[in-house]
């Protein structure tokens, strides 16, 4: 008799896109496919970078928003941790049993405060962004009152134009008053730019970089002079990983959606000249949709549209062809061009997302696939933990 599994009990179709042993071939759609050879390849490559260059990688959770993909970045690219965008999100990862989370973000209203100070005792590190004085006494009476630390990054708006401060002194003086401030630690700096990762010119992204690098330099040369040290000096993503990593003043690198590589990613050039998804990263994440009509000679349409996917960076691709193009999307249907017929109601297309983070967030099930036969189910663990 076999042993009981977690998928005891699942119908496919209803509950699960598929069950472990199934053939690719057999998987409901839509739903997400993970090529589990092509994430180990990139996962296993950024880890090994980072350790080269004497870097941290913290993972960036808010992409994936699984706790089974941070687990597998950690046992095989040696991460330090994740990245979350919000507490609930950070909380699940905790829960999980992810040891050091960063909610790289502000955390303000005083109920998700409140639940923040209450991460440590899932046996985790809690860490949040600061970019105003006001925020720290907050911190600290919650802290206090759960009997918990929370480490705080004074985050430097580098760029990006959303959160953080622009000067030394606003750093040194948010700096100071957690130092002071009980149940608190100053951890260091947070200084993503977010707002040149998917640039297409490697040195556009350099110059704008620079810029976030001579910022970072002062502040931390600014923290020195104050008795200040920072344990972390965290940013860089997908797309500038490498200038953040030579600059000699970053040690923890953020990058997220190298693991899956999205459409909007995969274009920006390398030094060289060369799309980062023709050999720098693979493409390991795959929204799989079925032909369901072809009632007009020229298109087929295909049952992954607006609820299946997020389009805010465009559409997707369809991997590993260039007869079709997925060329438009309804609600629930996708038009692809099929100028020549070469497709026929039930074939499945693999399409790669514009935008991966969203996209997965529509989804309950990532199907990890390994030589055409479903290894695996990986639950999206912090879908919808928006708070």
């Amino acid at each position: 008799m076999n042993a009981p599994t977690k998928f005891d009990g699942l119908e496919v179709g209803y509950d699960v896109p598929a069950l472990p042993g199934m053939d690719e071939a057999d998987i409901q759609t839509p739903c997400l496919v993970l090529d589990l050879d092509a994430l180990e390849r990139n996962i296993k490559k950024m880890g090994d970078y980072a350790r080269e260059h004497g870097m941290r990688h913290r993972v960036h959770g808010k992409m994936h928003k699984s706790v089974d993909v941070a687990k597998l970045q950690e046992s095989l690219g040696g991460s330090c941790g994740v990245c979350c965008q919000k507490v609930s999100e950070a909380e699940v990862f905790a829960r999980g049993g992810i040891k050091d989370v960063l909610v790289s973000n502000q955390v303000r209203d005083p109920a998700k405060i409140d639940r923040l100070a209450r991460i440590p005792n899932f046996g985790a590190r809690a860490i949040c962004c600061v970019d105003d004085v006001a925020n720290v006494a907050d911190l600290s009476a919650a802290a206090v009152k759960h009997g918990t630390q929370i480490e705080c990054l004074v985050e430097i708006d580098c760029g990006a134009g959303r959160c953080g401060v622009t000067t030394t002194p606003d750093v040194v003086e948010i700096a100071k008053a957690i130092d002071a401030d009980e149940g608190l630690k100053f951890a260091g700096i947070q200084a993503y730019q977010g707002a040149m990762q998917h640039m297409d010119s490697y040195e556009e992204r350099k110059a704008k970089v620079d810029i976030s690098i001579a910022m970072v330099r002062d502040a931390v040369e600014g923290l020195k002079a104050e008795g200040l040290e920072c344990d972390i000096v965290g940013g860089g993503g997908t797309g500038s990983y490498y200038f953040e990593s030579n600059s000699g003043v970053y040690n923890e690198l953020q990058c997220g959606s190298y693991a899956f590589m999205d459409a909007d990613y995969g274009r920006i050039l390398d030094k060289d000249g060369k799309r980062i998804d023709q050999g720098e990263w693979d493409n390991a994440l795959f929204l799989l949709t079925s032909v369901m009509s072809h009632a007009k000679a020229d298109k087929a349409i295909v049952d992954a549209g607006l609820k299946a996917q997020s389009v805010d960076s465009g559409l997707p691709f369809i991997f590993g062809r260039d007869d079709v193009k997925y060329v438009k999307c309804s609600d629930e249907h996708g038009v692809v061009a099929d100028p020549d017929a070469v497709l026929k109601v039930g074939d499945k297309l693999k399409l790669v997302p514009g935008h991966c983070d969203p996209t997965c967030n529509v989804h309950d099930w990532y199907v990890v696939v390994r030589g055409g036969k479903v290894e695996t189910l990986w639950p999206v663990s912090a879908r919808g933990k928006a708070y």
